[in-house]
């Protein structure tokens, strides 16, 4: 079974500048990720992006769209920003019902060490290959169905 991962940016690809403090993007870290796991999956990642999801604009959103309809793929799991990760799976949902399409992110940078993106990662993964057709989003070990979830901005956690 081969899966597609689509890249779009997001905390899970944020890298950290030392001298500025700032947040900023380089390179997608999902190959060095799918190594340090030791994942044997069969998968090909595409980047389509790499931006904050708070600076995704509706044309960001139909060219993950338009990505996710044109794979030939049936199960796509798409890294993505949290904080507009629900508003993309909806957008998904809405138009695509033969593919199962597993968003995740992470709430702390990869690079920084301790981030929970590994283990999004890793459930994302198991999610697409196993869940009917549908579009969901999985954070830390939960799943939700894609018109059942949000972030809680208070708790910093994902709920239904």
């Amino acid at each position: 079974m081969k899966l597609k991962i689509f890249v779009t940016g997001g905390t899970f690809d944020k890298e950290y500048n030392e001298l500025t403090g700032e947040l900023f993007f380089k390179d997608t870290h999902l190959p060095e990720m799918l190594h340090l796991g030791r994942s044997r999956l069969d998968v090909d990642i595409r980047t389509l992006m790499m931006i904050d999801s708070l600076d995704m604009t509706a044309a960001d959103r139909a060219i993950i769209l338009d990505n996710c309809k044109k794979e030939p793929l049936d199960k796509i799991v798409i890294t993505h920003g949290t904080d507009t990760m629900a508003d993309t799976a909806k957008i998904l949902a809405g138009s695509i019902k033969n593919k199962t399409i597993v968003l995740t992110g992470a709430m702390v940078p990869y690079k920084f060490g301790s981030s929970d993106g590994l283990f999004n990662l890793g459930a994302a993964l198991a999610f697409a290959q196993t869940l009917p057709h549908g579009v969901y989003v999985t954070m830390n070990g939960k799943i939700f169905p894609w018109n059942n979830v949000y972030k809680n901005k208070k708790t910093g956690e994902f709920e239904a």
